[in-house]
């Protein structure tokens, strides 16, 4: 089987974020998506392993940022390659709070989608959360980051947990 096949689709870079009693969770994907639009509904797979996974359950809502070109590989550093149980991912950076409560950076984000969980669905090593979008906002006009950007301009790796790894 030729798994690079696979590497022809097409997919952006989103932070998800999440915060459940004071814990905060916040990770790097690049599996977020418009699923309905009526009702408006969003999905995000996120690995079981993840601290983030764990937040989201317990919180029920998360927020979650497109992330444009302008990001550099300390930016997708920061939030994709370091665990939010042994990190505040948001230290010393700008921070808001969606209408969800979860906090997000508008730094290098396209937008912010706040979401209240209404399903989810264990698929092995991730889970798939869908949200209802209870509240959107446009952040930057700067164009989203693609993860075929992000392999070619950034000349960034997969790493072991993203759904898109196959070895």
């Amino acid at each position: 089987m030729d798994v690079s096949a696979l590497h022809r689709f097409s997919s952006g870079l989103y932070v998800v974020s999440a915060e459940a009693d004071g814990d905060t969770g916040a990770c790097v994907i690049n599996t977020g998506l418009q699923l309905t639009s009526s009702p408006l509904q969003v999905e995000v797979v996120i690995n079981k392993q993840n601290h983030t996974a764990d937040v989201v359950q317990r919180a029920g809502h998360f927020a979650l940022c497109p992330i444009t070109q302008e990001a550099d590989m300390l930016f997708i550093g920061r939030f994709g390659f370091r665990s939010s149980a042994e990190i505040d991912k948001f230290e010393g950076i700008a921070r808001e709070v969606a209408a969800t409560g979860d906090p997000y950076t508008p730094l290098c984000a396209a937008a912010v989608i706040a979401c209240e969980v209404v399903q989810t669905l264990d698929v092995g090593t991730h889970i798939i959360f869908v949200g209802r979008v209870v509240d959107a906002q446009s952040l930057s006009d700067e164009p989203p980051l693609t993860y075929a950007y992000y392999h070619t301009i950034l000349k960034g790796k997969t790493p072991p947990r993203a759904s898109s790894y196959t070895g």
